[in-house]
């Protein structure tokens, strides 16, 4: 993909991968370039978001973006907090990201989700102005619908390897198996 394809995809929509009553749906910051050209989320080579999801037992195998409508068949689904493309998710304001929480909240009142998980704490605290968050199950519910707050899964959260990534998301597939 060339850099103009990916900035011809600035501020372009991608479409959320939705059902009702899903056991998790989780929840980017907001889709990169490269998402947004392909119309897949989680589509940049270096993000871990596929690869963690399988190593956490999301999954049976490694999922390519292309294939993010099978997510469905797994009671899985994706979403974002802002809605609009963006090469980082510095490029974001405050208020796009509040504004997001609102729509987003919606959109879990409607799906009825058994959990959120959004994947990027920092998102979460301003999305929901809840500057104390850590990783984890969340105590504010929206309905029913359970939170978690995540590592982003972005090649750029060096913090986090892979494994221990997985060791998180691994604790939110175990608490969603319980629940069924």
């Amino acid at each position: 993909m060339t850099p103009e394809q990916l900035e011809a995809a600035r501020d372009r929509l991608v479409p959320d991968v939705v059902a009702d009553g899903l056991r998790v749906l989780f929840c980017g910051i907001n889709p990169g370039l490269m998402s947004a050209a392909t119309g897949h989320h989680f589509a940049r080579p270096g993000n871990r978001f596929w690869p963690v999801l399988h190593a956490s037992g999301f999954t049976p195998r490694q999922l390519r973006p292309a294939e993010q409508e099978k997510l469905l068949g797994y009671g899985l689904g994706i979403t974002n907090v802002v809605a609009r493309a963006s090469a980082r998710a510095d490029e974001l304001s405050t208020a796009e990201y509040v504004e997001g929480g609102r729509i987003l909240t919606e959109k879990v009142e409607l799906l009825k989700p058994r959990w959120l998980a959004v994947v990027g704490v920092t998102a979460y605290r301003v999305a929901f102005a809840d500057k104390h968050a850590k990783i984890g199950p969340q105590e504010r519910t929206i309905g029913t619908t359970r939170i978690w707050a995540l590592p982003n899964p972005s090649g750029l959260n060096a913090h986090w390897p892979l494994p221990k990534m997985a060791e998180e998301y691994a604790r939110l597939r175990a608490a969603a198996q319980s629940e069924s």
